[in-house]
């Protein structure tokens, strides 16, 4: 016969727990370097500088979800919570639709249409979101002839879902509050 496994205690929790923090400030971090330097040629040799918003940058994240979704930095940071809480299609589908609604090209829109389909929306989608039935037969009924709307309420109700939802936790999460707190290292680049 089995036995039933013990309740965890808060040490065995924090034990538990401590690792995915760890993960999630690695990822964090790594994104943060390499998105400082995006469309920066490094000199051979040359080490990558670590760039990490002040804590004034990191404050007006909490002023609106739009300053956060502005900021490559607060953007870098929120997409990695959201990966650490399982939840990162819904920031990747809105990305994709972001970009999706800047296509010009005809052609390139209904391709990128149906990527966004098969990616985000068909049933069993490997980054499926959470929308309703309606709205999923609507999209695929516009996708034939692609325009910059065909996604919009979708990505309307992914923004209030991440913006009511992820948003707050974000905000009470310990790595953003770290990110107010502390001061940048001295010489280090600042950046938007």
């Amino acid at each position: 016969m089995r036995q039933a496994a013990a309740a965890p205690t808060p040490s065995r929790l924090r034990f538990c727990f401590y690792p995915r923090m760890k993960d999630w400030k690695t990822r964090l971090s790594y994104l943060l370097r390499n998105s400082s330097s995006a469309g920066k040629p490094k000199a051979k040799g040359e080490r990558q500088a670590y760039v990490r918003p002040s804590p004034e940058e990191a404050r007006l994240w909490a002023e609106a979800f739009d300053e956060l979704l502005a900021s490559k930095y607060g953007l870098a940071a929120f997409r990695a919570f959201l990966k650490s809480e399982f939840c990162e299609e819904n920031i990747e589908f809105w990305l994709a639709c972001e970009d999706f609604k800047n296509t010009k090209s005809p052609q390139k829109m209904t391709s990128k249409a149906k990527k966004i389909y098969t990616d985000f929306i068909e049933k069993e989608a490997p980054k499926e979101i959470n929308i309703d039935f309606q709205t999923k037969t609507l999209i695929a009924q516009s996708i034939e002839e692609a325009s910059s709307g065909c996604f919009a309420t979708a990505q309307k109700r992914v923004y209030s879902l991440m913006e009511n939802n992820a948003y707050p936790r974000f905000l009470e999460s310990e790595f953003y509050q770290d990110l107010c707190r502390t001061s940048p290292l001295s010489g280090e680049p600042r950046g938007t």
